[in-house]
């Protein structure tokens, strides 16, 4: 039976190796990490993230070919295959600060590979890295190697939260990158078999090494390239009475640019745009391509910018200020179907309005209580390393003594002056917005940072409705003129 090996239990490691194990019964697939919480919550009833038919898949091969473990060693030791799916943050400091990925936890893992293994390895990252990261690799296994040979693949994963099931399981394409000489042929060829289980082989692409590592920050960098675009159209559409989503209809009409990715909103979010453009923004200047780094500079600072405008709109729409009002925010997750808040720009919403001492009540489906206060008390660094080496509470120096956790919509909105939707949950478009308006201060105000309300319905029942990229009320629109305009 071949064997595999997960490093890395998180949002990448657990659902790609689940998968593998469902669609693979014949090969032995254990997931391990250092973090005895993490595992044990892959062991139990209440996994450790949220995503769409997760719990079924692991479920059904849990206990059979599909292991969870903290014993790190041994089944890097006994795997054929070994799967790299550590944290590659942010640098905190030093060379690169703020921009180049931080390898310490990749380092850590070859040097833990070269340390243990007896046998000759396939090691495939997975984990999102810096182009030519697998020569590093390479070397640090290269110099402990006591006479086994290593493979070195790179495999990074294309998944979208929320659907990271669905996209592995009928992925458009995957990934495989290798060395070009016969050892290195013969290992992509092995990881191809693996996967011809259950992807067609026309999706099956193969590449040179660098190529893949270079596939994934380029992928990225364009979607959020494209996210940063329509935001940037949203406030045109604003200041010239044009309509963002009328806009992006016609846009999705175009066959070259087509539908995907055209919805204004509050801003992007997750665990991979800003740290890959950075990356990205690095690797350019390393190699003198000034002009390029600052091109993709502009993505993220467009995406600063569409946050930084949503909260200018909320405190200047309403009478400047928003110090002591209750400010009912919907949504915390950066996208719906997902439990992840890394990067999620409710954050930065959310402590923009604190910093105006509003009084916020959070409400989200999915979200613990403990993360988003964590998430509210965590600097913009600390948020990308792994979750063991996170603050262990929330802390209240933080203005969270103004952060009150709902329980559900209508405890949020009850006595509130605004609500704010950061999330677009399907059942946020169900509210009973009737209910919600006679609980709430009037004026009643609603900022839909996802643009998936009816405004009119809203209007008609009396809220004064601010949509991105949508032609604001006159009313407001002087509201805003005669505030610090942004």
């Amino acid at each position: 039976m071949v064997k595999l090996c997960g490093i890395g239990a998180g949002y990448v490691g657990g659902p790609t190796m689940a998968v593998i194990a469902l669609k693979c019964p014949s090969i032995e697939v254990a997931v391990v990490d250092i973090s005895q919480s993490r595992i044990s919550a892959w062991n139990s009833d209440k996994l450790p993230i949220y995503e769409p038919g997760l719990e079924n898949v692991v479920k059904q091969c849990r206990g059979k070919n599909l292991i969870f473990s903290t014993d790190v060693e041994r089944h890097v030791q006994e795997a054929d295959i070994i799967f790299v799916s550590v944290n590659t943050p942010t640098k905190a400091r030093g060379l690169g600060a703020g921009k180049a990925a931080d390898l310490t936890y990749w380092e850590s893992a070859a040097r833990m590979i070269a340390d243990v293994c007896t046998s000759d390895k396939i090691v495939v990252e997975k984990s999102t890295v810096p182009v030519r990261t697998a020569e590093a690799i390479e070397q640090i296994l290269a110099h402990k190697s006591k006479g086994i040979k290593y493979q070195i693949l790179s495999n990074p994963e294309f998944l979208s939260e929320g659907t990271a099931v669905q996209d592995l399981l009928e992925p458009d394409r995957v990934l495989i990158g290798g060395n070009e000489g016969p050892e290195g042929q013969e290992a992509i060829k092995k990881l191809k078999d693996i996967y011809a289980h259950w992807v067609s082989e026309d999706k099956i692409i193969t590449t040179n090494i660098w190529s893949a590592e270079l596939s994934k920050l380029a992928d990225n960098a364009f979607l959020a390239q494209r996210i940063s675009s329509i935001n940037a159209m949203s406030a045109l559409c604003e200041a010239t009475g044009a309509q963002v989503s009328q806009v992006s209809l016609a846009l999705s009409k175009n066959p070259k640019i087509g539908p995907r990715f055209l919805n204004a909103s509050v801003g992007f979010g997750g665990s991979c745009f800003q740290k890959d453009i950075l990356n990205l923004v690095y690797i350019c200047e390393c190699n003198g391509l000034v002009e390029v780094a600052n091109y993709w500079k502009q993505v993220i600072k467009v995406n600063d910018y569409q946050k930084s405008r949503f909260v200018q709109r909320v405190v200047s729409s309403m009478f400047n200020t928003v110090s002591g009002k209750k400010i009912a925010v919907l949504g915390f997750a950066f996208k719906k179907d997902t439990s992840d808040t890394r990067k999620t720009p409710a954050i930065d919403v959310c402590k923009g309005l604190l910093g105006d001492d509003a009084c916020l009540s959070i409400y989200d489906p999915r979200v613990s209580a403990d993360q988003i206060k964590k998430d509210l008390s965590m600097n913009n660094v600390q948020w990308d390393h792994p979750i063991h080496l996170q603050p262990l509470s929330s802390s209240s120096s933080n203005g969270l003594e103004h952060v009150d956790i709902a329980e559900d919509v209508y405890e949020a909105t009850k006595d509130a002056h605004g609500i704010c939707i950061l999330t677009e949950w399907d059942e946020f478009k169900g509210i009973d917005f009737q209910r919600v308006f006679d609980d709430m201060q009037k004026p009643a105000f609603v900022f839909d940072g996802r643009n998936i309300l009816d405004v009119g319905k809203l209007r008609e029942i009396g809220f004064i409705v601010y949509s991105i990229g949508s032609p604001v009320e006159q009313w407001l629109n002087n509201t805003v003129n005669s505030a610090v305009p942004f």
